[in-house]
């Protein structure tokens, strides 16, 4: 499979030395990629008004007028399947990485071997986004891809998954959380939630990207957290 990754950095030596190392770990691999390098948010952000079909981009923060977590946010708001993988030579940005969803963060200098290791779960995460749950409602085949379901409850007999629109069907959930990866996790007895659409987690409910508030049951923080630390 063709992967399309975007570099996004306003150093010309940095970016050509990640690059550099993009294209040593896709020989090693045995991936076919394509490369695009940008030296700033607003050129990249330019270009994907016309094509937005990367898969991978790798994103220096501290750029010049836009810097790259807003541009990430500019990002997020049409495309949920991109993987964002951030550069920064600073460890500050890490919270508003849960905003955008981002894979991992690169602290500069970069270690290759790193780097290799990143750009790996990226291809496992575009691997996962291919599933697609198909349900037959009214009479029509209704295909879901598991990425864009946010979280999913239950009511009686019936199940409604959150995704780009409300879809609800007579299953229970544990056949649902069969079909899922390990993104999802089981909060409680009513619901199932996408760990990559978290934003926060307190006491008493999880805070999703969108706003959603989930009630978190009695003795689940804990439990939540380590799921999303092991996902990580």
């Amino acid at each position: 499979m063709k992967y399309k990754i975007a570099i996004c950095d306003d150093s010309d030596a940095d970016c050509q030395y990640v690059l550099n190392m993009v294209n040593r770990w896709a020989q090693a691999a045995g991936h076919v990629v394509h490369l695009d390098t940008f030296t700033s948010a607003e050129n990249f952000l330019f270009h994907y008004a016309g094509e937005s079909d990367w898969d991978i981009l790798l994103l220096d923060i501290e750029m010049g007028a836009m810097d790259g977590v807003t541009m990430a946010k500019e990002l997020r708001k049409t495309n949920d399947s991109i993987q964002i993988i951030f550069i920064t030579g600073y460890s500050d940005y890490i919270q508003e990485g849960y905003e955008v969803a981002a894979l991992h963060y690169l602290m500069k200098p970069i270690k290759e071997e790193k780097l290799c290791s990143v750009l790996d779960r990226a291809i496992e995460k575009l691997a996962k986004n291919e599933k697609v749950l198909n349900f037959e409602i009214s009479g029509e085949m209704v295909r879901v891809p598991i990425y864009q379901i946010r979280y999913a409850d239950v009511f009686g007999n019936y199940v409604t998954l959150h995704a780009l629109s409300d879809i609800t069907v007579k299953m229970t959930l544990r056949d649902l959380e069969k079909q899922l990866d390990d993104r999802f996790y089981r909060v409680g007895r009513s619901t199932i939630v996408n760990l990559t659409q978290i934003s926060r987690v307190i006491k008493t409910e999880i805070k999703l990207l969108d706003g959603t508030a989930i009630p978190l049951p009695r003795g689940a923080y804990d439990g939540v957290n380590r799921a999303i630390i092991n996902m990580r």
